[in-house]
């Protein structure tokens, strides 16, 4: 198969062209840059790749990219895919898109959240919210994959929100993620001697990952009204940890919510329930995985869940090939690592 990456030269589409060219169904992969005006050697644009890298960053033209290819990712920073998008829609041609310009069906939240113009109403309700493990891309045509936090919180409190076994306004998620996380862009925030050896709190109550988190909570329990959402940065370069804590409804117990996790990813390879042993980072980071670990506190009623995942493969580009694998009804596990980086 024949595929398209539109923005390789960030850390999502660096890692997903990675990914996707260890791919068993993958035949052929051109690059675009939404702003590229020549083609140029992707060495020249991402060094990362060395010397060795012969593959050409081409210009990008909508009708070109659907000719000469069967799918395409969006591998662009928010604001850009949906000015980009609509050709391929009106096409029904499949599209993958790793930004958030798809995730939200309410253009009024898009818009509150982002601070950007939303895409057309009827276009974002078509759009198809890839959550791997609980919504399956099969038969769709435009993907919104998750945003990294969005992830790891929606596999760590889906089995509690499903099956109804928490205090319903009690959520609060205290989520850190390394500094991949934050783009490439150069910040204050991310400067290296900001970053090392620091903790740095942000987006506090504003995070763009919010809404997307309760659009789908939501749609498992519509009684659950919000959750308390914070993110720190990690002075690490990739990985990313969600903290949860709930109280437990009556009657439940440790017992109860370790089934529920058990039930819940029985039969999801890349989710591994580790019980009351709280997972680490090193534990996914360089793979697919996400584990999930989970302890009930009888003395304050509160659960304790830790969901760790890889913000770029996870949380990105092997989420992204995930929803490639579904949509074209190949093997689950093509294309996706599921060994650790060991140091």
């Amino acid at each position: 198969m024949k595929v398209a990456i539109v923005g390789v030269t960030g850390y999502a589409g660096m890692v997903l062209y990675q990914l996707l060219k260890g791919h068993p169904e993958v035949s052929m992969i051109n690059l675009y840059g939404h702003d590229q005006t020549q083609a140029q050697p992707l060495y020249e644009a991402v060094p990362q790749f060395g010397p060795t890298e012969t593959t050409l960053l081409k210009p990008y033209d909508a009708d070109v990219i659907m000719a000469d290819n069967q799918v395409v990712f969006f591998a662009t920073s928010a604001g850009i895919t949906n000015t980009l998008a609509k050709p391929f829609i009106k096409a029904h041609f499949p599209v993958i898109d790793l930004s958030g310009d798809y995730r939200l069906k309410d253009p009024a939240q898009y818009e509150k959240w982002y601070h950007k113009p939303a895409a057309d109403a009827k276009d974002l309700q078509a759009a198809h919210f890839g959550l791997a493990e609980f919504e399956n891309a099969q038969g769709q045509t435009y993907i919104a994959n998750p945003g990294c936090y969005a992830t790891a919180t929606l596999l760590g409190i889906a089995p509690l929100v499903q099956q109804h076994l928490i205090v319903k306004d009690s959520l609060i998620v205290d989520a850190k993620s390394g500094t991949s996380g934050a783009g490439k862009k150069l910040t204050a925030l991310t400067h290296f001697s900001q970053t090392n050896e620091n903790l740095q709190l942000y987006g506090i109550n504003t995070h763009k990952h919010i809404p997307e988190i309760m659009q789908e909570v939501q749609t498992w329990d519509p009684e659950v009204p919000a959750l308390q959402f914070t993110t720190t940065l990690l002075p690490v370069t990739t990985g990313l940890m969600a903290t949860i804590y709930a109280k437990a409804a009556p009657g439940v117990d440790g017992e109860a919510v370790a089934k529920a996790f058990n039930d819940t990813y029985q039969n999801d390879f890349f989710v591994r329930f580790t019980g009351e042993q709280l997972p680490t980072l090193k534990q996914v980071v360089g793979s697919n995985f996400t584990d999930i670990g989970a302890v009930y506190n009888p003395v304050t009623n509160t659960i304790l869940v830790v969901s760790v995942i890889d913000n770029v493969i996870k949380g990105a580009g092997g989420q992204a090939i995930q929803n490639f694998n579904q949509l074209f009804n190949f093997n689950p596990l093509a294309g996706l690592p599921t060994t650790v980086a060991l140091p």
